[in-house]
């Protein structure tokens, strides 16, 4: 499995997490049980390949910091989201956006470019070239800000 797999498995979970609520720990629970895992390859390619110890760690990690700190990722998404909350845009769109500040802000070994990269990669398989140019634009954002700090 590939970081890019892992990480958009992290999207999806926590794109999960935050519809429904639930506890990262008990859906991650949940998720990676043999049985549950394999019914997901059954409807999705994504989910072909079990991740392996380390990849399960890094998707836990993900989801897990992206919930501990979505209330400060998500002001940094306000920031630099010119006149749109975290609340108007497409789920899918803030699950990536999420995920890639997140790797950004507090997974030290994920470089930048790279988080950034795989979040506009990954969006155009979920939004429409308007929010992929969307979520580019908010990240680029950020990166200029945070520079300018």
């Amino acid at each position: 499995m590939t970081r890019t797999t892992a990480r958009e498995i992290a999207i999806q979970l926590g794109f999960a997490a935050a519809a429904t609520g639930e506890e990262p720990s008990a859906l991650l629970d949940r998720f990676f049980e043999p049985e549950h895992y394999a019914t997901l390859a059954e409807e999705d390619a994504l989910f072909a390949e079990t991740p392996d110890e380390a990849q399960t760690a890094y998707i836990r990690r993900l989801v897990t910091l992206i919930d501990e700190h979505r209330d400060e990722i998500d002001n940094e998404i306000r920031t630099y989201a010119k006149g749109w909350r975290p609340e108007r845009m497409s789920r899918t769109a803030l699950a990536v956006l999420r995920c890639a500040l997140c790797e950004i802000l507090y997974m030290d070994d994920i470089p930048d470019a790279a988080a950034i990269n795989e979040a506009v990669e990954l969006s155009k398989g979920y939004d429409e070239p308007d929010t992929v140019a969307f979520v580019n634009g908010v990240l680029g954002g950020f990166m200029r800000g945070r520079a300018e700090k």
